[in-house]
């Protein structure tokens, strides 16, 4: 209870119709000219022309940068960085899911300390402040709108790295449901186990406290509920809320008690393969939950009744196979049912994969201490 703690989170307006203060906000934080981040599949949705149009209204201009892939490449953030530069930019505004926004991250943070954007990972290695940035986050899953974190893939390593301080969090977040709308049924899906991994992995973790831990059990209880129905009623507005609202609490969660294996073994694997990251996080979360398991099973106990799980009467060895049963089961019932090998991991790639992971930030906070031997087993055994 006397353990210091500390929190960190951005101001954030959740609701319909968020999306269209960017124009405001960005005029509140002393914005001349805007660089507007976003991805080919957000303008072929049809979100683009409703934000120029809100920085419009305001006497913003703005400038484009689209070129950004899944699992934004170091390359990209570099070349936004240049043309933020050249067209005289002073403030960013992120419009997509994870790769527009953390792209968005790198190039605030190229644009204020003059350095490559790979010279920053670890933990606090930003020191100037970045330019003005808000986000409005297209998907319901990765929370990069409200989190200390910035994934970047260093495509010459193979690897994602991760960037983790408080000078990323963006100044403001507009997270409209609405926008989540023209999501397919498999990217709700796997975002949404994204965001489930995050609650989960942030309330076993060694970093995480009392605060952290309310928005992460809510986040649990919200998206075990809710994914189901909301993969197959996309139309459901109701339930996008639910499941917006989910990712922001577990957003919160995350961001502060940082993560653990699953998220390492994801980023190895997404710098590896360029690979969905929602996706490689629901292949591996109940092997991770499994390994860790006897050495935080109260918390995976709390983990499972906010699931909803009766788990009464029940010994140790029970509840681990009643949770991880569910977690199992969530993701076959959403459409995630691929492995490893499917997704074009081989064998012969998984030395490789764990020697990143066990360097990776988030291995540092697991529960239980992992070895490049027990990340291999765990590959293993999601092939």
């Amino acid at each position: 209870m006397s353990r210091l703690t500390k929190f960190v989170a951005p101001e954030f307006v959740f609701g319909e119709g968020a999306r269209k203060l960017a124009g405001q906000y960005a005029c509140n934080l002393g914005a001349r000219k805007v660089l507007l981040v976003t991805d080919p599949g957000v303008i072929a949705a049809g979100w683009l022309d409703e934000v120029i149009s809100s920085l419009g209204e305001e006497g913003l201009p703005c400038t484009v940068f689209s070129t950004v892939t899944p699992n934004p490449k170091a390359e990209e953030v570099m070349a936004g960085a240049e043309v933020y530069r050249n067209e005289g930019c002073n403030a960013i505004v992120a419009l997509g899911g994870g790769s527009p926004m953390d792209c968005a991250k790198g190039i605030a943070i190229v644009s204020t300390n003059h350095r490559h954007i790979l010279s920053f990972e670890g933990v606090d290695k930003v020191e100037a402040p970045m330019p003005p940035l808000i986000c409005v986050p297209t998907t319901a899953g990765t929370s990069a709108d409200v989190s200390q974190f910035c994934i970047i893939n260093n495509t010459q390593d193979k690897v994602k790295i991760a960037i983790v301080s408080k000078a990323v969090i963006p100044d403001l977040a507009l997270i409209d449901p609405m926008v989540t709308s023209t999501m397919d049924p498999y990217l709700t899906a796997c975002t949404g186990m994204d965001a489930l991994t995050h609650a989960i992995e942030a309330f076993v973790s060694t970093g995480s406290s009392m605060i952290t831990d309310i928005h992460a059990l809510a986040a649990v209880r919200i998206l075990s509920g809710s994914l189901i129905d909301a993969v197959k009623r996309p139309d459901d507005i109701v339930l996008r809320n639910k499941i917006m609202y989910g990712s922001l609490e577990a957003g919160l969660a995350f961001s502060n008690a940082i993560l653990g294996a699953v998220h390492a073994m994801a980023h190895s694997l997404g710098g590896l393969l360029d690979l969905p990251h929602g996706e490689c996080n629901s292949v591996l979360l109940e092997h991770a939950m499994a390994f860790n398991f006897n050495v935080a099973a109260e918390r995976y106990n709390m983990i499972g009744e906010a699931m909803g799980l009766d788990l009464r009467g029940m010994n140790t060895t029970e509840k681990k196979k009643t949770i991880l049963s569910f977690v199992n089961n969530l993701k076959q019932s959403i459409g995630i049912n691929r492995t490893l090998s499917e997704m074009g991991v081989k064998t012969s790639d998984i030395p490789s994969l764990a020697n990143k992971a066990v360097k990776d930030i988030c291995i540092y906070t697991n529960p239980r201490k992992a070895t490049k031997r027990d990340i291999e087993v765990i590959y293993e055994e999601a092939l």
